[in-house]
């Protein structure tokens, strides 16, 4: 294998150009969710010229590569879609220039995550360089909707298009590290019935907004005791909006909504947290609601899910995670960190809900996420295409 990896190592820097200027074109596309049809268009065009075995685009408007035809099933995902590019005041730079400049690619979606994707584009084409024959089919998957509805795009190619892989690798920002899991997440509304009255006399009338604002403050004092784990963090739970209803601005609302956004350690689920909120607001006249999240893809097709996104982990001594920790070795001669991420991704679905085993390892720091002036090195896109091509061989033996 070291011979192997050594050829994978000078490929990876042979191409390191190429690879940042097929992200640098990707993130010239603007790609929010559910709007990602130019951009994939354009990854379709450079999976074909780096000469996958097959392309496709399936309905829900995912990009599907494949290389081989093993027996055994790994896919390398990285979502498309960004989200918006926010106060343009904030950016030193266009955020959708893709220019590269001083060892980085500049531009929303380099970091999250379209360096991932122009990595494994890249380590697809090394792999076909190298004759990779292996008993293993590689899925490269450019996934849609992952902004709004983290996993979606996987429940899509599992129950829809009848692919599950044996071993998934997300190619979602890691800093170069190792990563076996994340918090989960799930979102609720609280809906509060009052009674409207005049602004001249409250006294008469029910405060939607008073008694959501009891139970937002209800809602802070409950993130403090929310249980932990030792590798993952605890729960958390926070409002994020408060909206009203009201006659008129000289009236007691009679409606008020609170939006919360709970964050699920390793043991809570979607009934404990339900639970704890039905619990919190059974003396107001509320009701709780567990949303659903339902659009139309660009392809035109409607899909949705529930917006309960698993908790998952996966231990540090399998087989996934230390085949992983010895390619890392293997390629770049030092230990690589085990760890995992703050945030969300479509690991929710492949191991959360399918128990797909799951690690990711991408390019770029977790922080640039979602942040202005987002970048990604060069040299970050290089280690991460000979990781992903390392990968396929090693799991291939």
């Amino acid at each position: 294998m070291d011979n192997i990896f050594q050829k994978i190592n000078d490929l990876s820097e042979k191409y390191s150009g190429l690879t940042s200027r097929n992200l640098s074109s990707l993130v010239r596309i603007k790609s929010m969710s559910t709007k990602e049809k130019d951009v994939q268009l354009e990854l379709k065009r450079q999976m074909q010229e780096a000469r996958f075995d097959q392309v496709w685009i399936d309905g829900l408007g995912n990009v599907i590569g494949r290389i081989g035809n093993g027996k055994k099933i790994l896919a390398i995902d990285g979502h498309m879609d960004t989200v918006d590019i926010g106060n343009i005041d904030n950016w030193s730079f266009d955020p959708l220039g893709g220019e590269i400049k001083d060892g980085f690619v500049h531009g929303r979606g380099s970091v999250d995550q379209k360096g991932g994707v122009a990595a494994f584009i890249t380590s697809g084409r090394i792999l076909k360089e190298l004759g990779f024959d292996a008993d293993l089919t590689i899925y490269f998957v450019g996934s849609v909707i992952e902004e709004d509805c983290d996993g979606l795009c996987w429940k899509y190619i599992i129950e829809e298009d009848g692919i599950k892989p044996d071993f998934v690798i997300s190619t979602e920002p890691t800093d170069l590290n190792i990563y076996r899991g994340q918090r989960g997440r799930m979102e609720m509304q609280v809906h509060f019935n009052g009674v409207s009255s005049h602004g001249s006399a409250p006294e008469r009338g029910k405060n939607a907004i008073y008694m959501a604002s009891r139970a937002a403050l209800e809602i802070e004092k409950l993130n403090e005791r929310l249980s932990g784990d030792t590798f993952l963090g605890k729960g958390s739970i926070t409002v994020t909006e408060i909206i009203s209803g009201s006659p008129s601005l000289c009236a007691v609302p009679d409606y008020a909504r609170i939006h919360i956004d709970r964050r699920l350690t390793t043991g809570e689920t979607k009934e404990t947290a339900y639970k704890e909120i039905l619990d919190l607001v059974k003396d107001f006249n509320a009701k709780v609601e567990l949303l659903i999240y339902s659009e139309k893809a660009y392809t035109g097709i409607e899909y949705g899910m529930d917006k309960y996104y698993p908790t998952w982990k996966l231990p540090e001594d399998h087989v996934l995670v230390q085949t992983g920790v010895k390619v890392f070795k293997g390629l770049f001669e030092k230990e690589p960190l085990v760890d995992k991420w703050v945030f969300s991704t479509n690991g929710i679905m492949t191991c959360g809900v399918y128990k797909i085993p799951t690690i990711g390892f991408g390019p770029g720091n977790e922080v640039l996420a979602h942040a202005p002036d987002e970048r990604v090195p060069v040299s970050d896109l290089v280690t991460a295409s000979a990781f992903y091509a390392a990968m396929a061989y090693q799991l291939g033996m």
